[in-house]
This record gives C-alpha cells, structure tokens and sequence, in this order.
C-alpha cells in the first residue's frame, strides 16, 4: 500500500505539473505539438537525470518509485520509453532496442488510429 501511494502521489504531482507546463507553451497555436514535445523531452531529460543519481547516491526503492513511476509517469511516459531504450542500447541489446522503438511508435499509432476508427 505504501508504495501504491507513493506512486499515486508522485503521479498526480507529475500530472499537475505537466498540464501547467503545456499551458505555458500552449501560447504557440500553431499545429506541431510543441507542448508535448517539450513535456516529452523534458521527461526523458529528468529520467535520465533521475537514474543517474540513483546510482550515485544509492536512492531508496521507495524515492526512485515516486519520481519515475510516479511523477515522471504523471508528467510523461515517454521518458519510461525513452529509459527502457536507453538500457536496452547501453546493454548492447540493440536489435532489441530498434525493435522496440519501431514497435511502440508504430503499433502506438495504430491503436491510436483503431481506437479514433471505431468511435466514427
């Protein structure tokens, strides 16, 4: 329970500071998405940020569940993609890696479509 918390905690933190950062930038009504762009960069930035430091200064599970999982998945979970990408390459798995970056681009542009396709 005490982790579900943390999670939840970090996650509605992460979530608040996301919308307030996209409002911020939402200023440019042009069609790229320049917010979540930026929120997306940002969140793989401060996950690597994140892992880097818990390496160094030995984080407890319970800190780098509240800042990954939690805030930085409420912010974004891109970054999560961008990590697991990272480990992936860094591990010399980079078939593996190409892989799973083409497969969660592309199948996630597929959902996304299937789930727009049936709700017309």
């Amino acid at each position: 329970m005490k982790f579900i918390l943390l999670i939840g905690t970090g996650s509605f933190f992460g979530g608040i500071c996301r919308y307030l950062l996209s409002m911020v930038i939402i200023g440019n009504k042009n069609s790229f998405p320049l917010n979540t762009l930026t929120v997306n960069v940002l969140g793989c930035f401060l996950i690597g940020i994140v892992f880097g430091f818990a390496g160094k200064f030995n984080f407890s599970n319970e800190t780098k569940l509240f800042l990954t999982t939690g805030f930085l998945g409420g912010f974004t979970t891109f970054s999560a993609f961008s990590n697991e990408t990272f480990l992936l390459l860094k591990n010399g798995q980079i078939a593996f890696a190409v892989f799973y970056i083409l497969l969660s681009v592309f199948v996630g542009l597929l959902a996304t479509y299937t789930g727009y396709f049936i709700t017309k």
